[in-house]
């Protein structure tokens, strides 16, 4: 290795000694305790991890590295030990200073993408002190089985399934491991939804509500804005923006979808999802200057997104929509695939969407074809929860959610079938 190779290495060490010694200093000041290592010692055991590796090359000796690891463990030992005798019994900076060591030496092995990864990571995550705790603090049993559920059915049941097809068409689509994967995938775009909202609360104003509201459930957040719209009817324009946001958060949903399964059906499908979702933000934009700075008092009460028994369901319900879609298809051609979308959605939009990204990018659909049926069922899915609005909601809600509701329909529906 050429010196000046082996001194961007140490420089990049030193640079991320200095990034989590300030966060630390910086952390401790504001909480007035006496500091354990600040951005000078953090540096120093950086440049220490990255001179033990760069010591035990030159000698050839792998022992050296080890021995200078156990040397500097033993100092933080000691000083936890301290510590700890006065009653701060926290073990944070010290684990930051033994990854910090470790860091240094993978900066010296060439690992310097991994290393300012895990630089960056750790400054981020000591940083994040105030809003983990708070987090926890809003934590219910439910959301922790919640969680606890959704990581044992990913880490231990999603590899055991197998990973192939059973039958003829239409029931060649079917395929236990892709299934289940699309439920993981769905749950867990709402689950960091659901975490954003548990971070802010949903009383931080109902433009926020929405947006987040909307990555975890945007009839959700119809529903509980217009009930509430019915006894607060002065919010009814505050309401209409968290309704309009979320719808818009419903196309947002779709294109990363569609992204993550088929670039190329994204490819036809992001322009009327784009121009539905347009038109949205630009009547947000209309109702925040008529909303001011209102904001509801009242929780939106969004349940944990992940339960055993609806993950069950929509398992299902995408399976249906595979076999009906493809069986349509087979008997009907385009018209029964815009058949199916229709009615799936109705209630649901992903499983369509996951549905025909699957299928267009089998072959089985063309993909102009999937791109129809996919706007028609978010189409149809936005018509459902406007008519939830018109049906339940107070007449100022109702005035206010109109002419989202045309504008909406009128870009997404036009673009796709008649642009």
């Amino acid at each position: 290795m050429d010196t000046t190779a082996a001194i961007a290495r140490f420089g990049l060490a030193f640079v991320i000694g200095i990034l989590v010694g300030l966060q630390r200093e910086y952390s401790q000041q504001q909480a007035d305790r006496e500091m354990f290592a600040g951005a000078r010692t953090l540096a120093l055991i950086a440049i220490t991890g990255c001179a033990a590796a760069l010591i035990a090359d030159l000698a050839g000796m792998s022992w050296v590295f080890i021995a200078a690891f156990v040397s500097v463990s033993g100092l933080i030992a000691i000083s936890y030990f301290v510590t700890a005798t006065r009653g701060d019994i926290g073990l944070t900076s010290e684990m930051a200073a033994i990854l910090v060591f470790l860091i240094g030496a993978l900066c010296y092995w060439g690992k310097l993408e991994i290393a300012a990864a895990l630089g960056v990571g750790t400054a981020v995550l000591l940083s994040l002190k105030v809003g983990v705790r708070t987090l926890v603090g809003r934590l219910t049993k439910q959301d922790v089985l919640a969680t606890l559920k959704f990581a044992v059915i990913t880490a231990i049941i999603l590899p055991l399934l197998p990973n192939r097809t059973y039958g003829p068409a239409p029931l060649d689509v079917l395929n236990p491991q892709n299934i289940w994967l699309m439920v993981v995938f769905i749950s867990a775009i709402s689950f960091i939804g659901y975490v954003l909202i548990k971070l802010v609360g949903s009383r931080r104003g109902v433009g926020l509500t929405g947006l987040l509201g909307g990555l975890v459930s945007s009839t959700a957040v119809t529903l509980s804005f217009t009930q509430q719209s019915r006894s607060q009817d002065r919010l009814a324009k505050p309401f209409a923006l968290a309704i309009t946001v979320a719808w818009t958060m419903m196309f947002a949903r779709v294109l990363v979808e569609t992204a993550v399964l088929n670039i190329e059906l994204l490819a036809v499908l992001w322009l009327p999802m784009a121009g539905a979702g347009t038109m949205g933000l630009l009547y947000c934009g209309y109702l925040l200057i008529l909303a001011g700075r209102s904001a509801s008092g009242e929780e939106v009460v969004l349940k944990a997104p992940f339960e055993l028994a609806p993950a069950l369901r929509f398992a299902v319900a995408y399976a249906a929509i595979l076999i009906i879609s493809r069986g349509a298809q087979m008997l009907l051609g385009d018209a029964g695939v815009y058949a199916s979308a229709a009615l799936s959605g109705i209630a649901d939009v992903d499983a369509i969407t996951l549905s025909m990204a699957r299928m267009a990018g089998a072959g089985t659909v063309e993909i102009g074809t999937a791109s129809k049926a996919v706007v028609l069922a978010a189409m149809v899915n936005t018509t459902v929860k406007g008519g939830i609005v018109l049906a339940l909601g107070a007449a100022a809600l109702k005035k206010s959610i109109l002419p989202a509701l045309g504008l909406i329909l009128a870009a997404g529906l036009g673009l796709a079938y008649w642009v």
